[in-house]
């Protein structure tokens, strides 16, 4: 299952005040690009047919179905990857299929950055 961190939610929660999209969820997508690499986005929308969708942190998390299998494992977080430089970074938490709780989850696997939240 895909989780966010508490610091990833909080971040979240004021873009949404600030965007007025407040109450809205947020949308969590992945592909794998043309190089193999893995691409992530986010933002703020409405429940779709087929959907998952669920409660992580105080938000409603939805993923489309192609982006489940690409999510599993993974968690969300917004670190300071540099004095004053804020990010998302994506991180795998587990091999996908597995599970553990966000409390536990955090810190291993590789990141990869997803824009800058500053």
């Amino acid at each position: 299952m895909f989780t966010l961190t508490p610091a990833a939610a909080t971040r979240i929660l004021d873009s949404a005040t600030q965007s007025d999209a407040e109450g809205m969820a947020l949308r969590i997508a992945a592909k794998i690009e043309d190089d193999g690499r893995l691409a992530f986005g986010l933002g703020f929308d409405d429940e779709r047919e087929h959907d998952l969708a669920y409660e992580c942190e105080g938000l409603t998390v939805l993923i489309a179905p192609p982006s489940r299998d690409l999510l599993d494992g993974m968690l969300l977080d917004f670190v300071e990857v540099e004095p004053g430089e804020w990010q998302f970074v994506f991180m795998q938490t587990q091999a996908p299929g597995g599970s553990c709780p966000p409390s536990s989850c955090g810190g291993c696997g590789s990141r990869s950055g997803c824009g800058s939240a500053s």
